[in-house]
């Protein structure tokens, strides 16, 4: 039971609190930041949808267990949610061609299921997350447009690396990266100019 002091901070609340620091509308602004409320953020409320003209949108450090009420959201491309609670990327399809980063790090994702909709996402920040299988992994090979992907301090990453085979084996799963947990993948240009067809 929570006790009645430690009521969850409603979206709708913070978007009050965020105008009047910042004195625009939210419906009308490009970047809003409703990180770190205090009692945090439990629920992307429907308060969410009403953001149609946000570009970036940070909900990061809050306690928010699911991603959901993105529809609307038509211009939305950077979406910060790290250090929440949550445990599945479900929810995603409604900005899936829009998106171009994902920052959801520190959460409980353990499957990727439903990743496959971020057709135009380049950036992923998943470290510190709980995937711990290859087959997960291999989800990320359906994102075309993928080139930055933090992955670091998940399970996988964990036992790969103590192995010395973590980068090797990530950016073969995945040939369009061009750089890994910070690190930029240099690869071979294969040379096939040259043969006559």
């Amino acid at each position: 039971m929570h006790c009645p002091q430690a009521k969850a901070t409603t979206v709708k609340e913070a978007l009050s609190k965020w105008e009047e620091k910042s004195g625009e509308k939210a419906s009308e602004a490009k970047e809003i930041k409703l990180y770190g409320q205090i009692p945090p953020i439990e629920k992307m409320d429907a308060s969410v949808s009403t953001l149609v003209n946000c570009e970036k949108l940070s909900l990061s450090t809050n306690a928010i267990d699911k991603i959901s009420n993105l529809v609307g959201l038509k211009n939305l491309k950077i979406l910060s949610l790290a250090r929440n609670n949550i445990k599945a990327l479900t929810g995603l399809e409604a900005v899936g061609d829009t998106l171009e980063e994902l920052w959801i790090s520190y959460n409980l994702i353990e499957k990727l299921k439903g990743i496959h909709w971020m057709k135009n996402l380049k950036v992923l920040y998943m470290s510190n997350n709980l995937v711990k299988d290859w087959a997960e992994f291999a989800r990320l090979a359906d994102l075309p447009c993928l080139v930055d992907l933090v992955f670091v301090g998940n399970p996988l990453e964990d036992k790969h690396s103590a192995e010395g085979t973590w980068m090797a084996e990530a950016s073969k799963q995945l040939p369009n990266l061009k750089k890994l947990d910070g690190t930029p993948l240099i690869k071979q240009e294969e040379d096939e100019g040259n043969e006559e067809s």
